[in-house]
């Protein structure tokens, strides 16, 4: 740990008037013990990543809290693109999320997992369909204030809660990065990039998850069958197809058919989030990378993402011929 003088500045402080809207973000990508926090002007990112197959990066941008500042260090803004890692370290995801609740915080059980084809979204208070939206004041109820701030590199990042008169102090252990990049997606070389409600993708994975699958399929073309998801298990197969309806796809970019296959374990990572966003942004790329980038409105504050990437599947060698045989068969 660095010695800190009196008189320097931390280089990041912020105070959020919501525990439970930081909580329920990060939560959305509660699948790893540890998440990479990357300091910027703009906000906090959080990066959690499993055997470099699966990220998922939760963004808390400076809207959600009352004050930012962050001062980074000459030489960081000096040479942005060549930065050193001040701005940039590890913490304990779930000894975080065990913080924000610590005045009884309880977990919302998914009640807006399940809603029903009119509703269209969170905005404000209700959604269309009448429920209360999931980052409401009417589902998290009346919050805390936190504090977090962060002195200098090597040194704790402090969160103070207060509520009701009690204040709680806790330093969060800081550790050196682990990893730098991201799992890259070529955003100049998509093959597809759709749109569309969060709830009906959220229903989709769902309904392929009853075939108990280790594997599924996202199909997409220009022409009918237009986007498919697809899944076989020792329970059966099971398919889902959407429609090029625009009412239904929002935005949709395929200009050639496009298949690849992932690990559903790891697309189930990221049903929470696919159950509190209001839209999802599904793009791909040439080798494969699928980036499901999801929008979260916040009531009273604006929108928040929370992006997933996953690695696909590659089949070992004369793996994809036996599969081959048995579609034919």
């Amino acid at each position: 740990m660095n010695p800190i003088s009196n008189d320097d500045t931390p280089l990041f402080t912020a105070v959020s008037s919501s525990v439970r809207h930081l909580f329920q973000l990060l939560k959305c990508i509660n699948f790893a013990t540890k998440a990479q926090v990357r300091i910027t002007s703009e906000g906090l990112r959080f990066t959690v990543e499993e055997s470099r197959v699966v990220q998922g990066i939760a963004f808390l941008e400076k809207s959600l809290f009352t004050s930012y500042t962050y001062a980074p260090p000459a030489s960081s803004q000096a040479e942005d693109d060549e930065a050193d890692d001040t701005d940039v370290f590890q913490i304990s995801l779930t000894a975080l999320l065990e913080t924000l609740q610590i005045f009884g915080v309880n977990e919302i059980k998914d009640r807006w997992a399940s809603r029903d084809p009119a509703y269209g979204g969170i905005t404000g208070a209700l959604g269309r369909g009448g429920r209360p939206a999931a980052f409401g004041n009417r589902v998290l109820g009346m919050t805390g204030v936190c504090r977090l701030s962060y002195v200098a590199k090597g040194e704790p990042l402090c969160v103070v809660l207060e509520e009701a008169g009690v204040t709680t102090s806790c330093g969060m252990v800081t550790y050196e990065p682990e990893y730098q990049e991201e799992i890259p997606l070529q955003r100049d070389a998509l093959t597809l990039k759709i749109i569309m409600r969060s709830n009906w993708l959220h229903d989709a994975v769902n309904e392929l998850s009853s075939t108990s699958p280790a594997r599924l399929t996202i199909a997409a073309s220009p022409s009918a069958p237009y986007l498919v998801l697809s899944s076989n298990g020792p329970l059966g197969s099971a398919a889902v197809e959407f429609s090029k309806d625009a009412q239904l796809l929002e935005t949709f970019q395929v200009p050639k058919r496009t298949v690849n296959t992932y690990k559903h374990s790891l697309i189930k990572m990221a049903t929470r989030a696919m159950s509190s966003a209001s839209k999802v942004s599904i793009r791909g790329d040439e080798q494969g990378v699928l980036s499901l980038q999801f929008m979260i409105e916040v009531e009273g504050v604006g929108v928040s993402f929370v992006e997933f990437r996953f690695v696909p599947f590659l089949a070992e060698d004369g793996e994809d011929d036996r599969e081959s045989e048995d579609e034919v068969s």
